[in-house]
């Protein structure tokens, strides 16, 4: 992956608007109606990092769509990437290769890129796997970098497809967009701040949509 041109990466900005509608009808099909808060705090007008914590595998779905019209790029991991016509479709809905063991920089370019020179905003999971709580530093060196604000979300629901099936409840929060702009640099102590105040963030959208919840990973 390390000779994975990124300057051929091209999303398709129709195949992208079909594939999220048509994704999110099937899990409507399958889940019922989505309950969705706090539309009105997603930024208008400018790019964003969407970050939230991660729970589900699907859960981005249900992000991209809340936030629509917007269109978003996001981190895959490698590996799928190495079957064509998985690595094509997924290419085309704005995905784009990284190795979580050692990124690189290159994702990392590419990211900022795409955030300061197209109308494409981001989704990012810092807590990297669904089974994970160790933050990471990406989104800060990103946010900095391009200059973007970031905006909170939480997903609370099934954690698997056969929660989907049995339709349980599926709600996802929007919270306040957070300004990182007086943060000097995406230092060790940088990338604490930013980290505390996307958890506080969490922590609150969480409490909006139910005060009793908490989150166990299966």
């Amino acid at each position: 992956m390390s000779k994975f041109d990124y300057s051929k990466l091209q999303q398709h900005p129709v195949f992208y608007v079909f594939l999220r509608n048509l994704v999110h009808f099937l899990l409507f099909i399958f889940n019922g109606r989505s309950k969705y808060y706090h539309l009105e705090r997603i930024p208008k007008g400018e790019n964003f990092i969407l970050v939230a914590p991660h729970r589900m595998a699907w859960e981005p779905v249900w992000f991209a769509f809340g936030a629509s019209p917007k269109q978003f790029i996001f981190m895959s991991k490698e590996e799928l990437f190495q079957h064509a016509f998985v690595s094509w479709w997924i290419k085309m809905c704005g995905a784009f290769p990284v190795k979580r063991e050692n990124p690189g920089t290159k994702p990392i370019k590419y990211a900022i890129k795409m955030l300061k020179e197209t109308d494409k905003s981001m989704i990012m999971f810092p807590s990297g796997s669904r089974h994970s709580a160790a933050m990471k530093g990406g989104v800060a060196v990103i946010g900095k970098a391009a200059n973007v604000r970031l905006l909170p979300a939480v997903y609370q629901g099934p954690l698997n497809m056969r929660g989907v099936f049995k339709r349980q409840k599926v709600a996802i929060n929007f919270g306040e967009p957070i300004d990182i702009s007086d943060i000097k640099k995406a230092n060790t102590e940088g990338i604490e701040e930013i980290n505390r105040r996307m958890e506080e963030a969490w922590a609150k959208l969480d409490n909006e949509i139910n005060p009793d919840f908490h989150y166990v990973a299966k």
